[in-house]
């Protein structure tokens, strides 16, 4: 358990997404009234304070009743990653001491050693990562200014959350102990830092007697801020300032060493393992900036640089895939670039490269630690992928090594459609394949010194829901996963999963260890990155207490998965013909009902779509290009729609008339499925989402959406049709 507990690697990505329609103002009002109420319940205040708590819930109430919920005024980028920084910084690094302090409970309990534990340094690794300002899908406001204000304000946070932590810990640490009875290796570092700080004998005067204190001063001297008033204001560079967050890492392990040395072994255990790990997992960086982009627009960048460079870039937009990888490939061979310097670029190419250029003139001065990769949305083939490296060597994000160039940002697919997870498994075989592909991989995994190069890949929840409803969009996700896995397998690559869930349950969201038990056998493999969207990041992390418990059902569930695995039979789902069958037949009846006659007039009239679409909830728009179809519009607005309206049909429809033929035709078939619905950890989430979304979907109120619906014969007939399938369901 020690050992798997360490190679447990969770990553939560925040995002931005338009489902948070409470202002964050709201959150703050929520958040207030939460502790008043925590309060009034605590036992210790006499009656006169618990008045007082009552008078202060009531205002509170009142400011609530009379604040403005709806936003008027459209967020920016700017004010939606202030949000996030919020969590980032407040909440985040307060509850991982929580976290790793309810484990060594458990331990505990269990009736093992802790010191296993600390002896070992076995904690799971936990990080976090962002997209807001990195996310371009469609969104023409993330600019490469935006990503690079995103980038400084990330890394000036993780800074003060590091400068909070070591003057926490400088409080804590007044033992007397002179320097010269520590450890040697302490004393020399003492000096060193000293010299490097040209600072004086006199600095040493400062906690006199108290060497810890001494130590831990140091590194906060060394921490590149520059402070005003006791106050972090900015990043700075001097003379013996912490290069990277691994320095500042090494010296709090010397730290915990010497305190252990010392006989304070409770201290060095709990107060310096809770800056270690915060240096583990926010580092200087704060939270990994993925950059996001759709195929399309890199096609269209391609061709504009191409056009550039005297070649015919609207042939490129034509050819097929065998003629684009024969070009790909050649490219591929050569070190020159297409872009000369202060050419004038088209909007696509420009958009591209310039967010390159800030992601390299970022890592030429900070490393790649703040950066996590670029992932290429709607990947159809592999040269979506491939086509990546040309662009990213336009912005020298290629370097050259002995084994010959490498891109040294990861490049990371996103299957969302059905038919792209069918394909999935075949692109990635062939992109594991490429030399280039496998030069980069290794060249990785030196780098962020891994046991074994890693592949990430992102699967999409909300497309392939769209697209075919909810249970084919589950189970062509299960089998993706299980047949992705098995590629990275034999091709020696481990494949990290990215699951891109969204807030409601038509978009991937459930219960989070029901989630994680329902995952392919073998896929989650201690190391699962997944988005936390819009409302969610509010519904499950605004207060400590729920932020925490849902933390841990996140880690607990990882680690409980990952065990499992390793002790039974990696195999294909024992009931995969019957749920090819459930899946096909599902989606049979769900794109019935999308491709019926005029039902785009029923769906926009039927549900607030309109509204939704003019909302000021977030600052992306509602479409990836702006085309009035059903095709272009995200999976946000359209489930936001069905949702508001009470119909919750993205999550339920077409699965009462697939268990109704069953039950009919093939009763050992219907009874074997409702069985599994009880043990089978798969059946069983799927079930257990339909089941809640049913309880929140409301005939009456549906009707009422439908009466504004102008032509009778389509209300009637699309309505008839789904109250149908829902008493089906039911």
């Amino acid at each position: 358990i020690v050992d798997k507990i360490s190679q447990v690697r969770v990553s939560p990505v925040l995002t931005a997404h338009p489902t948070e329609a409470k202002r964050s103002t709201i959150l703050e009002h929520h958040r207030e009234l939460y502790l008043l109420i925590v309060e009034l319940e605590n036992s210790m205040y006499n009656s006169w304070e618990k008045n007082n708590t009552r008078h202060n819930i009531k205002l509170a109430l009142y400011r609530l009743w009379k604040t403005g919920e709806i936003f008027i005024i459209k967020p920016d980028v700017k004010s939606e990653l202030s949000n996030i920084i919020h969590y980032l910084t407040n909440v985040f690094p307060e509850i991982l001491p929580m976290l790793d302090r309810r484990m060594l409970q458990a331990w505990k309990y269990l009736g093992y050693k802790t010191s296993v534990i600390h002896d070992s340094f076995s904690f799971p690794k936990i990080s976090f990562g962002n997209w807001v300002g990195g996310d371009r899908d469609g969104h023409p406001l993330v600019t490469d200014e935006v990503t690079e204000e995103t980038l400084f304000t990330l890394r000036l946070n993780a800074l003060v959350v590091m400068r909070r932590k070591l003057v926490a810990l400088l409080k804590h640490s007044s033992y007397g102990c002179d320097l010269k009875n520590t450890l040697p290796p302490m004393q020399e570092r003492v000096n060193e830092m000293l010299q490097s700080l040209e600072k004086t004998e006199d600095f040493m005067k400062q906690n006199n007697g108290e060497a810890f204190r001494q130590f831990i001063h140091l590194m906060v001297s060394k921490l590149p801020l520059d402070t005003k008033r006791d106050h972090a204001t900015e990043l700075a560079d001097f003379k013996g300032v912490y290069k990277n967050a691994d320095e500042l890492y090494t010296d709090l392990i010397l730290l915990k060493k010497s305190m252990i040395h010392f006989g304070a072994r409770s201290s060095a255990h709990d107060e310096v393992t809770n800056v270690i790990r915060c240096v583990e997992t926010f580092g200087f960086h704060l939270a990994e900036l993925d950059l996001r982009q759709n195929s399309t627009f890199h096609d269209n960048a391609m061709a504009q640089i191409m056009n550039i460079a005297g070649l015919d870039g609207k042939e490129f937009l034509t050819w097929d895939e065998s003629k684009r990888l024969d070009f790909i490939n050649n490219e591929l061979q050569i070190s020159r670039p297409f872009i000369y310097k202060n050419a004038l670029l088209e909007e696509q190419a420009r958009a591209v490269i310039s967010s390159y250029n800030v992601i390299e003139k970022h890592i030429k001065k900070y490393g790649t630690s703040g950066i996590g990769s670029f992932i290429v949305s709607m990947t159809r083939n592999v040269s979506d992928l491939l086509l990546v490296y040309i662009l990213a060597r336009e912005a020298g994000l290629i370097i050259y090594t002995e084994e010959g160039p490498v891109c040294i940002i990861p490049v990371v697919p996103l299957l969302e459609t059905i038919e792209d997870l069918a394909h999935g498994p075949q692109i990635l075989k062939e992109f594991l394949e490429h030399p280039f592909t496998q030069r980069s991989i290794r060249y990785i995994q030196k780098q962020k010194k891994e046991t074994r190069p890693v592949q990430q890949v992102m699967v999409g929840y909300s497309d392939s829901n769209k697209d075919g409803g909810i249970i084919a969009s589950q189970w062509n996700l299960y089998k993706a996963q299980f047949f992705l896995h098995k590629v990275g397998e034999d091709t020696g690559v481990a494949i990290r999963f990215f699951h891109g869930k969204g807030g409601s349950i038509s978009r991937g969201a459930g219960p989070t260890h029901y989630f994680i038990y329902a995952l392919p056998h073998s896929t989650l493999n201690g190391n699962i990155r997944l988005t936390e969207q819009g409302e969610t990041i509010a519904q499950k992390y605004a207060n400590k207490v729920n932020a925490e418990y849902n933390m841990e059902l996140l880690v607990s569930s990882a680690v409980t998965q990952t065990i499992l695995d390793t002790y039974s039979q990696k195999k294909m789902h024992p009931l995969s013909s019957l749920l090819d069958k459930i899946s096909d037949g599902s989606q049979e009846h769900y794109q019935k009902l999308i491709r019926e006659e005029k039902f785009i007039s029923f769906f926009r009239e039927a549900t607030p779509i309109d509204a939704i679409e003019m909302s000021r909830i977030g600052s992306r728009p509602s479409r990836r290009t702006g085309a009035a179809s059903l095709q272009d519009l995200r999976a946000i607005p359209w489930v936001f729609a069905w949702n508001q309206a009470r119909f919750n049909m993205t999550s339920w429809y077409g699965i009462g008339t697939t268990l109704h033929n069953m039950k009919i035709n093939n009763a050992f078939e219907y009874t074997t499925l409702k069985n599994a619905a009880k043990t089978d950890n798969f059946i069983r989430y799927i079930f257990t989402n339909v089941d809640t979304s049913l309880a929140a979907t409301d005939e009456t109120i549906m009707r009422q959406y439908s009466f504004l619906v102008t032509n009778i014969s389509v209300r009637d007939k699309f309505l008839s049709l789904f109250l149908e399938e829902l008493q089906k369901t039911r």
